[in-house]
Formats: C-alpha cells, structure tokens, sequence
C-alpha cells in the first residue's frame, strides 16, 4: 500500500527517487519551485533541461519530462507544467489533471518508488490553492487505487503554512490516504 503523506519544507532537501518540478514551458528554469530546484540542481539539472528543450521544444502544458537531479539529494527531476489559471473557462482542471497524472506515469515507468509533489500551480500561475489541493489528491488517490503497488510513498510538500493545514485538511478527511505530519 502507497504511503501518502504531507509535510511542510523545502522540496529541494528531500531524499526520495524523485521530486517533481512545477516547470514552465521552456524548462530553463524560472521563479518560485521552478527557479529552487535549478538552483539546487545545478548544471547537471540545466543540462539535461536544455537537451530536451533542443530535441522536442521544451514540455507542454499538462505533461512531464524526467531528468537527472544533478546536485539535489534525489535522484530525478520530474518537471511537469501545470496551466495557468484564466477563470476557469480554459481546460484548466484538466490539464492540471494531467500535468499529475503524466509526472505518475513517468515515475512509474522509470520505477521510481518515492515521490514528492509541491504545490503546483498556485504561484505566479494564480491556480486556485483549495482547488489545486482538492485536484492533486483527487488525481493522486485515484493513480494509486489503479496502482496500488507502484509506488512506496508519494509526499506532498507545503512550503506555506496555508497551502500545508489546506491540504492537511483535506488529506484528514479522506479515508483511504494516510496523513503524517
């Protein structure tokens, strides 16, 4: 069974198989989540980002690439991009849907065993934050109901106190997830 937990801190200090990047479009980095773990990654991280930008120009909304971590103490760098938030008239929920649902199968597909999520989206990108914790569990819950035995642990890692009791929240009033703190 899939160990589900939410933690509040730094994303870039955790030792798991890999962590996912709320990336844009270019994968060159930028602010926020995006512009930590490429710090942190170093050139290792920027490298491999730049290859893939060359070979398929860049990674589209609501899908995921997969790198090494370079320098951060996991071992890949999923980098997904979620969309930005226009209203909600845009196909929103559903490319956010799929930004999780691609970063999932990646893993999967490369037996990555434990994972961790920021909040994606709820940044610069104005995802709504209720919505985008209500979506990601949602989306991660019903991954791990269809495959329960891919996964070890998956983290959702709060670097605010609002978006961390939000989710702590709604992780508690879910049955089937298990909450750590």
């Amino acid at each position: 069974m899939t160990k589900i937990e939410i933690i509040k801190g730094d994303i870039t200090s955790l030792k798991v198989d890999s962590i996912v990047n709320a990336a844009n479009t270019s994968l060159l980095g930028g602010g926020g989540v995006d512009g930590a773990i490429h710090r942190v990654g170093g050139k290792v991280l920027t490298d491999a980002c730049q290859i893939i930008r060359n070979k398929q120009g860049g990674c589209k909304v609501g899908k995921s690439v997969i790198t090494p971590a370079g320098n951060l103490p996991s071992n890949f760098v999923i980098h997904t991009v979620s969309p930005v938030w226009n209203g909600g008239d845009a196909n929103e929920n559903e490319l956010f849907i799929s930004a999780y649902t691609t970063a999932l199968e990646l893993a999967m597909d490369n037996s990555i065993k434990t994972i961790a999520f920021p909040n994606m989206g709820t940044g610069r990108y104005k995802f709504p934050k209720k919505l985008a914790a209500e979506l990601a569990i949602k989306t991660v819950n019903n991954f791990v109901e269809e495959n329960k035995f891919a996964f070890d642990s998956i983290t959702f890692v709060c670097y605010d106190e609002e978006n961390y009791f939000l989710y702590r929240r709604l992780l508690s009033s879910n049955q089937s997830m298990t909450e750590i703190s």
